[in-house]
Order: structure tokens, then C-alpha cells, then sequence
């Protein structure tokens, strides 16, 4: 399989799983709109996830690859979690749920230190205390990864997943004045699902019929 096609596929699934906000991208986002420590909130939330996604495919991924029995229901987990996300996308872009200043200080939480430090200690809790992150990049990422045979095929995979990281939390850091009029409305929100929705449904088409070849 060429290795631009892996490198593709690791974008999609890491920009899908992303675009789905969670307390993570909430904290980067009220860093943002209140352009406070930015760059250090940023920059520590994207080596986290780059951290978490080579563990997954380089790591975890890797391991089960080399155990084709575990390779193969680990492939149709992921499947089965990809259509999962892809119907509750689904059902975001059918009832979406606008982000308004109140849902994002909340959704944040508490995390509202003053000092550089402190700001660098809440993105690495919301990054590595939160369970979810390591479903998203060790178990779905990974295990979407070890239909690929080869390790540069992986890395191909790998490196896309790392450039959606990269654009996306730098995206929504530095872009979070001018982007939250559009985050308060609900068509952008039916927009976002939307693509959510069919990029997990294609993906987990095509990781199905690698799984059906085997």
C-alpha cells in the first residue's frame, strides 16, 4: 500500500477524533480567547498527544501487529468504535450543541492559574489524566495503524496523524478570537459532525475490508 495513502489516513482519523471538542480542546480554546500563555499551553498539549499517538502506532500498534490474532480483533475494535463515533457524530450534526463562553469555562474547568508553570501543569493533567485520550491514540489510533506491514508504513501513518495534531490544536489556540462566532453557531456545528460523520464511516469502510481479506 503506498505510503502517502497511509500517511492520509492517519490525518483523517487523528483530525476526526480531534474535531470532536473535549475538556482538552476547551482548556487550549479559553487559553486562547483570553490570550494567555498560548504558545507554552499549546506546544505542551501537541508534544502530549505526538507522545500518545507514537505509543500507539509505533508502540501498542507495532506489538499487535506482530501477534496476527490480536492484530485482527484489535482491527475490527476499531472498526466497531469508528462506527460508533461516526453515529454519535451523526447525531451531533442532527441536534447540534453550540459552544458558548459559558460551556467552555465550564467544560475547562476549575484550571485558571496565573503563571506560565501552573498553565503548563493543567495541559499536561487534561492530556495524560484523561482516559479517553488514550482510547483516542493508543487503542483506536493504534489500532487502525497495524493493517500496515511495515514500519515505514506506520510512520507514513504516523506523521500524517502528527501533522492533524499539530494544525489543529495550533489551529484553535491562536485562532480562538476569531473563531468563536463561528463555534456559537449550530450550522457550523451540523457542519463539523457532518464531516466527523463521514470520514469515521469511510475509514472504518476501508479498515473493514482489510479485515475481511485477511
Amino acid at each position: 500500500m503506498p505510503h502517502w495513502t497511509a500517511l492520509i489516513e492517519g490525518f483523517l482519523v487523528s483530525i476526526g477524533l480531534l474535531l470532536a471538542i473535549g475538556p482538552q480542546n476547551f482548556y487550549v480554546l479559553r487559553q486562547g480567547l483570553r490570550h494567555r500563555h498560548v504558545f507554552a499551553v499549546t506546544t505542551t498539549t501537541f508534544v502530549s498527544d505526538v507522545l500518545m499517538i507514537s505509543l500507539g502506532v509505533m508502540g501498542v500498534g507495532r506489538l499487535f501487529a506482530d501477534n496476527p490474532t490480536v492484530a485482527y480483533w484489535l482491527g475490527w475494535g476499531g472498526v466497531a468504535f469508528l462506527v460508533w463515533f461516526a453515529l454519535k457524530s451523526l447525531k451531533g450534526a442532527i441536534w447540534p450543541d453550540v459552544m458558548t463562553d459559558d460551556r467552555i469555562e465550564a467544560s475547562a474547568g476549575s484550571a485558571a492559574g496565573q503563571g506560565v508553570r501552573i498553565a503548563i501543569l493543567h495541559a499536561l493533567a487534561f492530556a495524560w489524566l484523561n482516559p479517553w485520550a488514550y482510547v483516542d491514540t493508543m487503542v483506536l489510533i493504534g489500532g487502525v495503524s497495524v493493517k500496515y506491514a511495515t514500519d515505514a508504513a506506520r510512520l507514513a501513518f504516523l506523521i500524517g496523524a502528527v501533522v492533524a495534531s499539530a494544525l489543529w490544536f495550533y489551529s484553535i489556540g491562536y485562532g480562538a478570537k476569531k473563531a468563536a462566532p463561528l463555534f456559537k453557531k449550530p450550522v457550523t456545528w451540523r457542519v463539523l459532525d457532518g464531516v466527523i460523520t463521514a470520514v469515521m464511516l469511510g475509514v472504518a469502510a476501508v479498515l473493514a475490508r482489510h479485515q475481511l481479506s485477511l
